[in-house]
């Protein structure tokens, strides 16, 4: 006879894993909401720059709003070891903003500062949901 604790423990993994199979489950653009980035939204600017300094929060707001679904990259192109990341990307100047879908491909880009309100309403033409406490 199977202990009590790993009979409970058995069965609520089957409910979640037959609630996460199920048609029921959160879908974006007909795919199934996953635990994986669908965007990389890089960042290239330098700690040092006003309009990058006032993306700080924006990046990280939108790290919260999001979660999983993306991922917030930061690249000070002022600084040695990260200056190859300009070259890179080929920005003219700072802040830019790229972004990447889950392939690695740009799909779109962003010079200066970029308010949070019309990140958001990219993301949102993108298929990405904001997270329900972070509303």
């Amino acid at each position: 006879m199977m202990p009590r604790g790993m009979l409970i423990t058995g069965l609520l993994c089957s409910m979640l894993l037959s609630i996460a199979c199920s048609d029921d489950a959160p879908k974006v653009s007909g795919e199934t909401l996953k635990s994986v980035h669908k965007i990389t939204f890089v960042e290239l600017g330098s700690v040092n720059c006003i309009p990058c300094k006032k993306m700080q929060p924006v990046m990280a707001a939108i790290e919260a709003k999001y979660g999983d679904q993306i991922d917030v990259v930061f690249y000070d192109v002022w600084e040695e070891d990260q200056k190859q990341y300009a070259r890179d990307y080929g920005i003219r100047l700072i802040p830019t903003q790229v972004f990447l879908d889950s392939s690695g491909t740009e799909i779109f880009r962003h010079e200066g500062f970029y308010p949070e309100s019309e990140i958001n309403a990219f993301l949102a033409s993108k298929g990405l949901i904001a997270l329900p406490q972070a509303e």
